[in-house]
């Protein structure tokens, strides 16, 4: 696995926009570039990043502005400004060789998973999953939204699930007053494995095109146990079921690997199917849901790619990171 140089203080982060612009929110945005600013980052903008619309630019513009900063020798580290939908639409247009040629962190979360997965999977170059360059747009920010900042320091950091947490889509400021309860289908845990996974929204889009890396990654690290992250924004529980039934028939699960699975953001059922039930009928391995992972608050980042060391002790868990480069 290549991991990628880590940003030191004063040096520069790149935004493109490879879903949606962030026009429409820009006061927001600007914000969390302030706090960027504040935490020693400097900022250089691509030029779609603060278009008011779901599609930045054309698929073909947007991995021009991706490969722009991409050269950027003053750019370290690259961060998607925001999710979406249609971020599949650049995928041919992107120059992935390129890269993973001389890779740079490239930090998202939610649409941006495509390009992240890609990149780890195919192409075997670490990535950050958890944020996005207009998710830090708070007054101060908590210990769970520093955690992707300290790992693209290269910080060593412990990552511990909240006595609270706030499952619900809102408008305004989270409201910490739900217990935060993780749920281990597999007892206390305390697992090894390399990281895996994104958003399932769009993962299901990418399996089986020639973006698809799954089956290789699986074999480079047959011998490690893999912990696969499943961050669910608005799939059914019958669509989640289907789509790991699709993954399991793919060998992408094996009896001793683990799935971490975050709350789901708009939860329904066409047939009063459960969550729960979803991945517990679709894989034999080991599952933990309502996990500190994905679209609610507070949520934990992860590297893709990484060796994490996970441990679950009744309700809580922590996710540790190895931040090296391995031979």
């Amino acid at each position: 696995m290549k991991y990628p140089e880590f940003v030191k203080k004063g040096e520069t982060l790149g935004v493109f926009a490879p879903s949606a612009g962030v026009g429409r929110k820009l006061n927001d945005f600007n914000k969390s570039l302030i706090q960027l600013r504040l935490h020693g980052f400097k900022i250089k903008e691509g030029q779609l990043v603060e278009v008011n619309d779901m599609r930045s630019g054309t698929g073909k513009q947007r991995a021009e502005e991706l490969k722009q900063l991409h050269h950027d020798p003053e750019v370290k580290a690259l961060l998607c400004a925001a999710g979406g939908d249609f971020l599949i639409e650049m995928l041919p247009y992107t120059d992935f060789e390129e890269l993973a040629a001389e890779p740079k962190w490239m930090m998202g979360y939610s649409d941006p998973t495509s390009l992240l997965y890609i990149l780890t999977t195919k192409y075997d170059v670490a990535t950050l999953y958890g944020a996005n360059a207009g998710s830090f747009d708070l007054d101060e920010l908590p210990e769970w939204l520093m955690a992707p900042l300290d790992l693209l320091n290269g910080n060593q950091i412990v990552q511990r699930s909240t006595e609270t947490c706030d499952p619900q889509f809102r408008n305004g400021p989270a409201i910490y007053e739900t217990e935060n309860h993780w749920k281990s289908f597999a007892g206390d845990l305390n697992v090894r494995g390399r990281c895996i996974g994104g958003c399932l929204d769009s993962l299901k889009d990418l399996f089986g095109t020639p973006y698809d890396g799954t089956k290789e990654f699986i074999q480079r690290y047959e011998q490690e146990t893999l912990i696969w992250f499943f961050d669910i924004y608005s799939m059914t529980a019958e669509n989640v079921y289907r789509t790991l039934l699709q993954m399991k028939s793919m060998g992408a699960f094996r009896r001793h690997d683990v799935i971490l699975a975050g709350r789901v953001l708009f939860p329904s059922s066409e047939t009063g199917m459960s969550y729960e039930e979803a991945f517990t009928r679709a894989v034999d391995c080991k599952v933990i849901m309502e996990a500190d992972i994905g679209h609610t608050y507070p949520r934990m980042a992860v590297v893709n790619g990484g060796v994490c060391h996970l441990e679950v002790t009744g309700t809580k868990g922590s996710l540790a990171f190895e931040l090296k480069e391995e031979q």
